[in-house]
């Protein structure tokens, strides 16, 4: 960083610290005692597809190291495309098993990286649910990871069809984690990930 930078008050951008996703199993912990929230075992992957050869490769290493335990029980991964042509990958494991889910999400970002389509990478998601209620309704709260800033921000949709957020239980589960992850301060870079495989 340039004394330009200093005095034009730019700041270097966050690095993407991969590592960062391994701190989720300990707030599953936090968010368990505090709001009831619990681990669907799911969770994704979002990344803006090249195309080409090279990609192509890794989007089949990336399907032969997590669909390795498929003769096991285990739940093959999913590919599929959002309305803005993002391709969201979703990995599935039981709800108790959180690391599982974790190093695979971990995995999955680390081959893209490593393979140099590191900018391709947007975010990656960890889906959790509340008990259901008298109505029989369940909140959802997906922790995101956004990779280039190398932060986690709560995104809690609300129950029904109409694109709307459950802004208090966005802002109880940041105020609940702000010891356990590194949380995205700008609220403005809390997009919305609406139907996003593992909500």
């Amino acid at each position: 960083m340039g004394l330009l930078d200093i005095i034009l008050g730019r700041r270097k951008p966050a690095r993407p610290d991969l590592d960062q996703l391994f701190a989720v199993p300990s707030a599953a912990v936090t968010l368990q005692a505090g709001a009831g929230l619990t681990p669907t075992g799911r969770g994704s992957v979002c990344f803006a597809s090249v195309e080409g050869g090279a990609f192509d490769r890794v989007r089949r290493e990336v399907r032969d190291l997590l669909d390795a335990d498929t003769a096991t029980g285990g739940i093959p991964v999913e590919f599929s495309q959002d309305a803005y042509g993002y391709t969201w990958l979703l990995a599935e494991h039981a709800p108790d098993d959180l690391g599982g889910l974790v190093n695979d999400l971990h995995a999955v970002n680390t081959l893209l990286q490593d393979a140099g389509f590191g900018p391709q990478l947007l975010c990656s998601l960890t889906g959790f649910r509340t008990a259901p209620d008298e109505r029989g309704e369940q909140r959802s709260v997906a922790l995101v990871y956004l990779y280039k800033r190398g932060t986690f921000y709560p995104f809690a949709p609300l129950p029904g069809r109409a694109e709307r957020r459950d802004n208090a239980l966005e802002l109880q589960t940041r105020a609940l984690l702000a010891d356990d992850l590194r949380l995205e301060r700008d609220l403005a870079r809390w997009f919305p990930v609406w139907g996003a495989p593992g909500l």
